[in-house]
C-alpha cells in the first residue's frame, strides 16, 4: 500500500549502511572526564555508534533499542561518575539490550541498538532538548555534562545520535521496499520506582496516534498471563515522549509500539527469558494479522 512520507521525518535523514557490528559493549572507562576535547569522540578501536543484528532480514519488523549500553567513549573518561552510577538506570535501560536480542533472534528480524550511554547523548530525545545531555539525571549530578560547550554537544550528536537515526531510516527503507510497511518496536526498561512512586506495571505499552499494536498486545498479554500488570501509556505516555517512534514511525503511518519493561523483572537472564518470552508470544499473535501492515495517517 502506498503511503505519504512526512518530510519532517525523512527528508533530512541519509541512508548509510556502515560496516555491521554484532557486539554490544558495556565497558566503562575508570578515568575522570578530560578537560580537553579530543579531535573525534570515538577512537579507531572503539565500537561504532550502533550495532545491527540480522541485517539481512526482510521480515517487516524492526526492533530498536535507544538505551542499550552504558559504555562511555574513552575520550570522555567516565563523565566524572563512578562505576556504581554507570551501572545504574541513569546510564542505560537495564535488560533492554538482552530483550532486544532475544526478540530479534526469535523473529529473525532486524534490530538496531545504540552502543553508548544515554548520558553521553540520549538517542530518544530531540537534539538540544535539556535532557538530551543531562547535567543531572534522577538527582545524580553528571560532572562531564555540566557547563558543556555547544561544540561538544554538537560533536556527540554528530558522532552518536545522527548515525543511529540514519541507520534506522535506511533499515526501514530497505524493509519497506520488500512490499509491506514495517512494524517498528522500540524496547525500553524503566526503574521500579521514580520520585518515591512504586511503578506497579510489569510491562508498559505506549503509543501516540497509532494504537493498533498497543491494543493488540494488551489483549494478547492479558489472555496469556491474566495476572500480569499492564500499563497503557504507562509509566510514560507516547503522546509526551518518544523521539525515535515519533520521528521514524508515526509521521509515516507505520504501525509501532514503545514498550517499557520494569527493570527489577528483567535484571537477570531468567527474567529476560520470562517476560521476553511472554512478550514474544503475544507479539506472534499481533504480527500474524495481515491488516496490520498498512499505513495509518493521522
Amino acid at each position: 500500500m502506498g503511503c505519504f512520507l512526512s518530510s519532517r521525518a525523512w527528508a533530512t535523514l541519509a541512508n548509510p549502511f556502515p560496516q555491521l557490528r554484532d557486539t554490544v559493549s558495556f565497558a566503562m572507562s575508570d578515568s575522570p572526564f578530560p578537560n580537553q576535547l579530543a579531535p573525534t569522540l570515538l577512537s579507531g578501536d572503539e565500537l561504532p555508534a550502533f550495532t545491527v543484528l540480522n541485517g539481512e532480514s526482510t521480515r517487516p519488523v524492526l526492533f530498536l533499542c535507544d538505551h542499550a549500553s552504558n559504555a562511555i567513549p574513552k575520550s570522555l573518561g567516565s563523565l566524572g561518575l563512578g562505576s556504581a552510577e554507570l551501572a545504574d538506570h541513569i546510564a542505560w535501560d537495564i535488560g533492554a539490550a538482552a530483550l532486544t536480542r532475544l526478540l530479534a533472534d526469535r523473529f529473525e528480524a532486524c534490530a538496531v541498538l545504540t552502543n553508548y550511554s544515554r548520558l553521553v547523548v540520549d538517542c530518544n530525545r530531540p537534539p538540544g532538548e535539556p535532557t538530551a545531555i543531562p547535567p543531572v539525571s534522577d538527582g545524580v549530578p553528571v560532572p562531564g555534562n555540566q557547563d558543556l560547550p555547544e561544540a561538544e554537544a554538537v560533536r556527540r550528536t554528530e558522532e552518536l545520535f545522527w548515525p543511529y537515526h540514519h541507520e534506522i531510516t535506511g533499515r526501514l527503507a530497505h524493509l519497506w521496499r520488500q512490499g509491506r510497511p514495517p512494524v517498528v518496536i522500540c524496547i525500553h526498561s524503566c526503574a521500579p520506582t521514580m520520585d518515591g512512586f512504586h511503578r506497579p506495571w510489569h510491562i508498559g505499552l505506549m503509543y501516540d496516534h497509532d494504537d493498533r499494536v498497543t491494543k493488540g498486545m494488551l489483549t494478547a498479554l492479558a489472555r496469556l498471563r491474566p495476572d500480569a500488570v499492564l500499563g497503557e501509556n504507562q509509566p510514560y505516555s507516547g503522546k509526551d515522549i518518544g523521539f525515535t517512534i515519533n520521528t521514524h514511525a508515526e509521521p509515516a503511518g507505520l504501525p509501532n509500539l514503545g514498550v517499557e519493561f520494569r527493570q527489577d523483572l528483567v535484571r537477570t537472564a531468567e527474567g529476560v527469558a520470562d517476560l521476553g518470552g511472554l512478550f514474544g508470544d503475544a507479539l506472534e499473535d499481533v504480527l500474524s494479522v495481515e491488516a496490520l501492515y498498512t499505513c495509518l495517517m493521522a
